[in-house]
C-alpha cells in the first residue's frame, strides 16, 4: 500500500468514528511518526529478495546485501532472527545461504516484521495504557484499534502476493540485468 493510500485509510477510519479536528491534528503527527523501522523494512526487503531469487539453490547472503544494499552484518542479524521463527532455513557449506521456510507461499509481510522483533505500535505509550500522566488517555483505544488494523492488513498480504506484483516483478528484472552487467564488467577484468 502506498503512502497516500495508506493515509486515505486511516482518514477514512477516523471519519467512521467520528473524530475531531485536535485529534485529527494529533493523528496527522503520530502518521509522521507511524513508520516500520529499518529493521522491519530490511527483513521485508531481504525476504522477498529471497522468495525472488531462490529457486531450490540457498542464496547467500551477501548476495541479498548486495543487491539491496544492505549490510551483510545486518542481514545476518536479521537472518538469525527469521531463521529462529521458522520463516528461512539455513544450508551450511559450500553453495549455502538461505532458503524460505516450509510455509513459503503463505508467509505473510506482518510474520516477518514480527519475527525480527518490529510491531506496529500507533499509541504514544507503546500499548501500555499510561499515555496521560500514566493514565490511559483519550485516544488511547483509538490509535491501538488502528496499530492492529495496520497490522491485520499486513497479515494479509502474502510473500508469495507481493513478488507476483507488476511492480514487484519490473523492480525484479532491472535489478537482475544491473547485477548481471555488473558481473559481467567484473570478469572482463579478471
Amino acid at each position: 500500500m502506498r503512502e497516500w493510500e495508506a493515509q486515505q485509510y486511516l482518514t477514512k477510519l477516523l471519519r467512521y468514528y467520528n473524530i475531531s479536528a485536535a485529534i485529527l491534528k494529533d493523528w496527522q503527527q503520530r502518521v509522521h511518526k507511524m513508520r516500520i523501522t529499518t529493521r522491519g523494512r530490511y527483513a521485508v526487503t531481504a525476504m522477498l529478495d529471497l522468495s525472488l531469487h531462490s529457486t531450490q539453490q540457498p542464496v547467500p547472503l551477501s548476495h541479498i546485501a548486495d543487491r539491496q544494499s544492505i549490510s551483510l552484518s545486518y542481514l545476518e542479524q536479521l537472518f538469525c532472527r527469521l531463521r529462529k521463527s521458522g520463516l528461512v532455513k539455513s544450508v551450511r557449506g559450500p553453495g549455502g545461504g538461505y532458503l524460505l521456510g516450509p510455509c513459503d507461499n503463505k508467509i505473510s509481510i506482518s510474520q516477518i516484521i514480527d519475527a525480527v522483533g518490529e510491531g506496529v505500535d500507533t499509541t504514544v505509550c507503546g500499548g501500555k495504557g499510561n499515555c496521560n500522566a500514566g493514565e490511559i488517555c483519550l485516544t488511547h483505544l483509538l490509535w491501538d484499534e488502528l496499530g492492529k488494523e495496520i497490522h491485520k492488513f499486513l497479515s494479509d498480504i502474502s510473500l508469495a502476493d507481493l513478488g507476483a506484483r507488476q511492480e514487484t516483478q519490473s523492480i525484479f528484472q532491472r535489478q537482475l540485468k544491473q547485477s548481471l552487467n555488473w558481473q559481467q564488467q567484473h570478469s572482463a577484468f579478471h
